[in-house]
Formats: structure tokens, C-alpha cells, sequence
């Protein structure tokens, strides 16, 4: 069954427009005005708030688009990949190269709460599934929880600075990370009781997402 013209032109319509915004918000800025974006889609601002009612609802559309078309399918890989340790650490390194690459768009979405259960849920089931198959095979600590593989990507982000434009200190401190991971005799020390965190696989990654999605 084909949509009504008008729908299929406003499910243009917004994608021009969100398109149009990710680019925008990492080439002019947080502050870039909802006219600008408006023009480089093609489309009137009027339209646009017609769309999404103004920025945050912008914003969260933008983050939503770019986690599920360039984060969720990392995971996928991962999970598809013959190795576990390979699938995992390769999925958090280019997790970690995307949100880098789009750091304006995450730090926004974080301020209007973009970064939701709903947009994480589906990419920590799947880590969470390389993670239990990785501690199967004895690659990766039996201590770790799902909630770790966020704060893997949390830590990472946070080494990455406008005098490193090439990454190489993300990178490096990422590869530490990785190394943290690798089994280990001693023991972490437990995470904070607040009632997620406290397993490994899909059944941790259910009881950990609303928990990753406030760490990322």
C-alpha cells in the first residue's frame, strides 16, 4: 500500500532535514541556527518545525538516525564476526572513531536526553552476546558486565582532544583498555549496587541498558 502524497513528502522532507542537521552540527557547531539547517535541506523553517517541533526534537531525531545507520550495524558485525575478542575489541574501537567523529551531536543529544534505552538497547543485547561468547572461550575476564563495554567507550572518548585531530591518543588509551580486559587472576572490585551491571550476556545487557544508556 503506497503512503498519501503528503506523508511520503514529509518522510522526505525529514530525512533531507536530518541529514542536513548531523552534517551541520559537526561543520558550523552546537549553536548552528535551525535556518541554516533548514536551507542546506532544501525546505522552509516553518516545515521544519512542523517536523520536529524545534531543536531538541531535532537533535534527538539526528542522534537516533546516526546511532542506528552507524553504531548499531558495529555491533552486528561483532556478533557475526568467527573470532569473539576480534568482533568485540574491533566494535568498540570503531564505536569509539564514530561518536569521536560526531562529538558535537553526542554532547547535544546528551543535554536533551537523545542518548535513551530505546537507542541503546538493541547495540548492548548484541555486545553483550560477543561479550558472554568471548568469556566462553576464555579471551576476555569473567568479571566483566556489559555496563563495562560503555564505560570502555566513555573513557576512550574522553582522551580525545581538538590537538589530536588523527585520534592517536583515543587510540592509544583504547588499546589499554582492551588490555584491561584480557583474563586476568585478580578480580575487579564489584560495580555500585544500583541494580544493573551485575552479569554478562543478554540477560545483562536487559538489565543494563538503561544504565549504559545514562553512561554514554
Amino acid at each position: 500500500m503506497q503512503l498519501p502524497p503528503r506523508r511520503a513528502d514529509a518522510q522526505r522532507n525529514s530525512a533531507r532535514v536530518v541529514r542536513a542537521a548531523i552534517a551541520a552540527f559537526e561543520e558550523v557547531g552546537p549553536a548552528v541556527p535551525l535556518e541554516e539547517v533548514a536551507r542546506r535541506a532544501g525546505i522552509g523553517i516553518a516545515t521544519l518545525y512542523r517536523l520536529f517541533g524545534g531543536r531538541d526534537g531535532l537533535v534527538r531525531e539526528a542522534f537516533a538516525t546516526f546511532f542506528v545507520e552507524e553504531v548499531q550495524p558495529l555491533a552486528l558485525a561483532a556478533r557475526a564476526a568467527e573470532d569473539p575478542w576480534d568482533g568485540l575489541a574491533t566494535a568498540l574501537a570503531a564505536t569509539v572513531d564514530a561518536l569521536a567523529a560526531h562529538r558535537v551531536l553526542l554532547d547535544l543529544a546528551r543535554e536533551t536526553g537523545a542518548v535513551s534505552v530505546d537507542v541503546a538497547e538493541a547495540y548492548l543485547l548484541r555486545l553483550g552476546d560477543v561479550l558472554a561468547a568471548a568469556q566462553r572461550a576464555g579471551q576476555v575476564r569473567s568479571d566483566l558486565v556489559v555496563r563495562d563495554l560503555a564505560a570502555v567507550v566513555v573513557m576512550a572518548l574522553a582522551t580525545a582532544h581538538s590537538k589530536d585531530p588523527g585520534g592517536a591518543d583515543r587510540r592509544r588509551y583504547l588499546a589499554l583498555l582492551l588490555a584491561g580486559m584480557r583474563p586476568r587472576d585478580e578480580r575487579l572490585p564489584p560495580p555500585a549496587s544500583t541494580g544493573f551491571g551485575r552479569g554478562t550476556g543478554r540477560g545483562a545487557a536487559d538489565a543494563t541498558t538503561s544504565g549504559c544508556a545514562d553512561t554514554l
